[in-house]
C-alpha cells in the first residue's frame, strides 16, 4: 500500500480489525468493481461493515454516501473514518461485540 495519508488510516482501521479477529478485505476499486463501494468490507461476529477511510477533511462522493445508506438500510454498519476520529472503529467493534454477547446470554 502506498504511503499516502489515505493509506494510513487505512492501516490503523485494519490493524483494529486484525486485533479483534475481524475479516476484511479490500474491494476491487475501478472499471471491475461497483463504483462507490467503501474502501474496507468487514464481517465481525457476524456483522456487516462497510468503513471509508478518508484523509483529513475529505468527505465521501455523493455515490458513496448512498452505497453507505444502502448498507445501512440492509443492516449493516457503516464508518466513515479519518485521522481524527480512528478511535471510532475499535469503539463500534466493542459496541457490536457487546451487543452480540447481551442477545447471546439473555
Amino acid at each position: 500500500m502506498a504511503s499516502t495519508p489515505e493509506s494510513k488510516v487505512k492501516a490503523k482501521v485494519v490493524a483494529q480489525l486484525k486485533k479483534v479477529g475481524a475479516f476484511y478485505f479490500f474491494p476491487q476499486a475501478g472499471g471491475f468493481g461497483k463504483a462507490g463501494i467503501p474502501d474496507i468490507i468487514a464481517c465481525y461476529r457476524g456483522v456487516f461493515i462497510g468503513i471509508e477511510c478518508k484523509a483529513g477533511a475529505n468527505k465521501p462522493t455523493k455515490l458513496q454516501e448512498q452505497r453507505l445508506n444502502q448498507i445501512n438500510i440492509a443492516g449493516g454498519y457503516t464508518m466513515v473514518i479519518n485521522e481524527a476520529n480512528i478511535e471510532t472503529v475499535g469503539k463500534k467493534l466493542t459496541d457490536i461485540a457487546d451487543a452480540l454477547t447481551f442477545v447471546r446470554t439473555r
